[in-house]
C-alpha cells in the first residue's frame, strides 16, 4: 500500500504530461492564424517514452499497481523490478495503437476541433513574425497620407505635380485618388504631349488644371480642332494652353462667345483679335468683368479715345485686366504730375504695365537735374518707353548723365 501512495502522484503527473503533449502535437500540426508555414513542411508527431507509457491504458497501470501491493512478501528490490515488468504492455493483451495523420486523424475529424480563440496568447517568435499594414485612413487632410497606397499619386508626384496644392481643394483631391493611371491619366498626358507640351511643363500644368483629367478626350480634341479652324497654328495653341491651363476646359461655344466678344466690343480685325488672345489667352478663359470696367475707365474716366484704346491694347493686352487703382493712379502721376499729354501716353502705354514708385524715383531724379523732358519735339528728350524699361545702370548712364551711386544717395534722401 506504501507503494501504491507513491505511484498514485506519479500517475497524476503522467495524465497532466500527456495532456500537454497531445496539445502540443496538434499546436505544431495546425499552426496559429498568421504564421506561413514553408513549401512541403510537414510536422509529423513523435512519440517519446513517457508518451508510450501514457498510451498503454489506464486498465494495465491499475492492474499492476494493485499487484504490486499484494506482493508484500517481495524484496523492495523485487518489487520495483517486478512492478516495473508490469508496466509495458503484455505480449498476449494488444496493446492500444497511436493514431496517426495519415489514418485515424482526417480531414473531417479536424472539423471537430475548437476554433483557436483570436484572444489565446501567443508567444513573442510568433508576434515578431505576424506583419500588419498600415491602416488607410478613411478621411485626411493631405494627401501625403495615401501616396504609398495610390500608383497614381506616385506617378502624378514623379511627372511634378504639386499635391500640396491641389490637396486644397477637397473635391480635386477625392477625383485623384478614384483614377486609374493607365486608364484615366495616361491618355490625356499622350494627349498633352502631342499638342507641344513638354515633360518639364506637365507638372506645372497639371498642378493648376487637375480638372483636365475628368473632361472626355474627344471633346478636348474637337476644342483644339476649332481652334485650328480658326487659323490658330498648332504652335500658338500650345503657348495659349501653357500661359492659360484652363483653355482647354471651356467648351467650344464659349470660346466661340469669348472670341466674339473681343473682336465686336473693341472693334478689331479677326488677325488683331487671334493676336491680342494669342499675346494673353487668359481673356478666353478669365472674367469679363474686369475687361468692360477698365474700358469704361479708359474712356469716361481717363478721357481716351476710341481708336487709342485700341492701340494701346493691342500693344500692352495686360490693360484690359489691370487694376482699376492701379490705372487711374498711374495715370494720375504721368498725366497730371509729369505733364505728359494723352498722345505721348498713347504711344508709350509700357507705363500702364509697370511699378509707379520706379517711375515716381527716377522722374524726381531726373527733376532734380533738370534733364525731366518728355516732349519728342523738344531736344534731350526722355523716352517714357525707356523711362520705365531699362535698368538702373543705363538709365543713369543715358539719361541722367549721372552715376549709380549719386541715384542711389538721392533715394535717401526721399
Amino acid at each position: 500500500m506504501a507503494l501504491l501512495a507513491q505511484q498514485i502522484p506519479r500517475w497524476l503527473n503522467s495524465i497532466k504530461l500527456s495532456s500537454f503533449l497531445t496539445a502540443m502535437q496538434l499546436r505544431k500540426c495546425f499552426p496559429r492564424a498568421g504564421k506561413t508555414l514553408l513549401p512541403g513542411f510537414f510536422a509529423q508527431p513523435q512519440l517519446s517514452s513517457d508518451d508510450c507509457f501514457l498510451r498503454s491504458g489506464f486498465k494495465t497501470y491499475w492492474t499492476s499497481s494493485v499487484w504490486n501491493s499484494s506482493q508484500s512478501t517481495n524484496s523492495s528490490s523485487q518489487e520495483i523490478k517486478c512492478a516495473q515488468n508490469t508496466l509495458l504492455p503484455s505480449v498476449n493483451e494488444p496493446s492500444q495503437k497511436i493514431p496517426s495523420f495519415d489514418s485515424e486523424l482526417s480531414l473531417e475529424g479536424l472539423d471537430d476541433l475548437p476554433p483557436l480563440s483570436p484572444l489565446q496568447p501567443i508567444s513573442e517568435e510568433e508576434a515578431v513574425q505576424i506583419i500588419a499594414d498600415p491602416a488607410l485612413p478613411p478621411s485626411s487632410f493631405t494627401l501625403r497620407d495615401y501616396v504609398d497606397h495610390s500608383e497614381t499619386l506616385k506617378k502624378l508626384v514623379l511627372l511634378g505635380v504639386d499635391l500640396s496644392k491641389i490637396e486644397k481643394h477637397p473635391d480635386a483631391a477625392n477625383l485623384l485618388l478614384r483614377l486609374d493611371f493607365e486608364k484615366d491619366i495616361k491618355q490625356i498626358l499622350l494627349f498633352l504631349k502631342d499638342l507641344g507640351i513638354e515633360d518639364n511643363q506637365l507638372g506645372t500644368f497639371l498642378t493648376k488644371n487637375y480638372a483636365i483629367f475628368s473632361e472626355d478626350l474627344e471633346n478636348l480634341k474637337t476644342r483644339v480642332a476649332y481652334l485650328l479652324s480658326k487659323n490658330f497654328s498648332k504652335v500658338d495653341i500650345a503657348q495659349m494652353v501653357r500661359n492659360a491651363p484652363f483653355l482647354l476646359s471651356f467648351s467650344v461655344e464659349r470660346l466661340d462667345n469669348r472670341l466674339g466678344f473681343f473682336q465686336k466690343e473693341l472693334e478689331l480685325s479677326v488677325k488683331k483679335t487671334r493676336d491680342l488672345v494669342i499675346r494673353l489667352p487668359r481673356l478666353l478663359t478669365g472674367s469679363l468683368e474686369p475687361v468692360k470696367e477698365n474700358m469704361k475707365v479708359y474712356r469716361l474716366e481717363l478721357g481716351f479715345k476710341h481708336n487709342e484704346i485700341q492701340h494701346m491694347i493691342t500693344k500692352i493686352p495686360k490693360m484690359l485686366t489691370a487694376s482699376k487703382r492701379k490705372v487711374t493712379e498711374t495715370f494720375d502721376y504721368v498725366h497730371n504730375v509729369m505733364c505728359i499729354p494723352h498722345h505721348i501716353i498713347v504711344k508709350f502705354p509700357q507705363v500702364f504695365n509697370s511699378r509707379l514708385f520706379k517711375v515716381k524715383e527716377r522722374h524726381l531724379f531726373l527733376a532734380y537735374l533738370g534733364r525731366a523732358q518728355y516732349d519728342p519735339g523738344k531736344p534731350n528728350y526722355i523716352s517714357l518707353d525707356k523711362l520705365v524699361s531699362v535698368p538702373d545702370e543705363i538709365f543713369c548712364e543715358e539719361m541722367a548723365k549721372a552715376s549709380v551711386q549719386d541715384f542711389e544717395k538721392f533715394l535717401k534722401t526721399l
